[in-house]
C-alpha cells in the first residue's frame, strides 16, 4: 500500500504543480486584461477629446464658409453696381461730347 500511496502522492504533487501553473497564468492574464482595459479607457478618452475638437473645428469652418458666401454675394452685387456706374459714366460722356460738338457748330459761340 505504501507504493500506491507514493504514486498517489506523486500524482497529487503533479496536480498541485499544474494548478499553481494555471494560477500563475491566470494572474498574468489578469494583468494583461487590466493593461488592455486601461489602454481602452485612455483611447476612449482621446477619442472623446478629438471628437470635441472636431466639432469645434467643424462649427468654425461652417461659420467661415457662411462669411465667405456672404462676402461673395456682396462682391457680386458691388460688381454689378459698379458696372452700372461705368455704363452710366460712358453714356454721360458720350452725351456731353455730342453736346459739345453741337455747341461748337453754333455761330454765336464761334470766336472771330
Amino acid at each position: 500500500m505504501t507504493q500506491q500511496g507514493a504514486v498517489l502522492q506523486g500524482y497529487n504533487n503533479e496536480l498541485v504543480k499544474c494548478i499553481e501553473d494555471l494560477c500563475i497564468q491566470k494572474e498574468e492574464l489578469n494583468k494583461q486584461i487590466q493593461q488592455a482595459e486601461e489602454e481602452k479607457n485612455k483611447l476612449q478618452h482621446e477619442i472623446q477629446v478629438l471628437s470635441e475638437q472636431l466639432e469645434c473645428v467643424c462649427e468654425n469652418l461652417a461659420q467661415k464658409v457662411a462669411s465667405r458666401n456672404e462676402l461673395d454675394k456682396i462682391l457680386a452685387e458691388t460688381e454689378v453696381a459698379y458696372m452700372k456706374i461705368l455704363d452710366s459714366s460712358r453714356t454721360l460722356l458720350n452725351v456731353l461730347k455730342k453736346e459739345v460738338g453741337i455747341l461748337k457748330h453754333m455761330p454765336e459761340l464761334k470766336t472771330n
